[in-house]
């Protein structure tokens, strides 16, 4: 009876030990399969991630070496010069790269910078960069209250600073009690600013560099060149009277007094000199 029992037992077991051995067998596979399979797709990763750092890094090199600004065309400016617009718009640890300078400022100027409306920013080439300045309309500056009052044709104030700028005359005469940036000037006669905008376009056809416009209570004018003065009446005749002073003003170099041509006609030529 013990014999049959044992029989019975190892007939029992013998399918299941072999049934364990089969399943730890393809477990075990299974496992060497799946740890050759990760291990390989992190290699493929690594040498993927190798080459694409080794490209970025190439990439990276490549750029800086061949889109260094060498070259910087600037055209526009008066108020700022070539360096001040370059520090303006080349700014930032990649503000020498055109290619960068061409991401940064697509579709969009340099603005919020005063006596400038906007800054255009080109590529011309791999090292070369163009900037366009266009300024506000600037016809003069009045003094009031410490600071530089500029306005442009239509008298409207424009800018503000503390500090006069060449190349654009002060004028003087002009009387207003307040200061509003973006308003007209709060003077009795606006046609004024027509008449300071004719001599200003006069003055720059004819190439004469005026340091003050200066407007009397009846709004005679009087052009003031370091110590010379010329007096020129009212705003009749003012072309004929600015030809004609391209031709004078050089005799008035060094010379303080005040040259007269109020009565001056293309007919008459009437002038005079008074030294100081």
């Amino acid at each position: 009876m013990g014999s049959k029992s044992v029989v019975k037992k190892l007939n029992r077991n013998t399918p299941y030990l072999y049934l364990v051995k089969n399943d730890t067998t393809k477990r075990v596979r299974k496992e060497q399969k799946i740890r050759f399979g990760k291990g390989k797709r992190i290699a493929v990763l690594s040498v993927l991630g190798c080459l694409l750092i080794t490209a970025a890094v190439t990439a990276y090199l490549y750029i800086m070496e061949n889109y260094t600004i060498r070259t910087v065309y600037v055209s526009g400016n008066i108020h700022y010069t070539n360096e001040e617009i370059m520090d303006m718009v080349m700014t930032g640890r990649y503000g020498n790269n055109s290619l960068f300078l061409s991401l940064k400022y697509r579709d969009r100027g340099v603005d919020n910078i005063p006596f400038i409306e906007t800054m255009d920013v080109s590529i011309e080439a791999k090292d070369t960069v163009r900037i366009t300045v266009y300024e506000k309309a600037v016809a003069g500056y009045v003094a009031y209250l410490g600071r530089y009052i500029y306005f442009d044709n239509d008298g409207v104030v424009v800018e503000t600073s503390e500090e006069s700028t060449a190349g654009v005359p002060q004028v003087t005469g002009l009387l207003f009690n307040h200061v509003i940036l973006y308003e007209p000037l709060p003077v009795e006669n606006r046609e004024v600013f027509k008449d300071i905008l004719n001599i200003t376009q006069l003055l720059e056809q004819y190439a004469l560099l005026v340091d003050k416009i200066y407007f009397s209570p009846d709004y005679q004018v009087t052009l003031i060149f370091g110590d010379a003065k010329v007096a020129m009446g009212d705003s009749n005749d003012l072309d004929e009277k600015i030809m004609a002073l391209q031709y004078l003003l050089p005799s008035l170099e060094d010379k303080s007094g005040t040259l007269d041509m109020r009565e001056y006609t293309p007919e008459t030529r009437t002038i005079s000199f008074e030294k100081n």
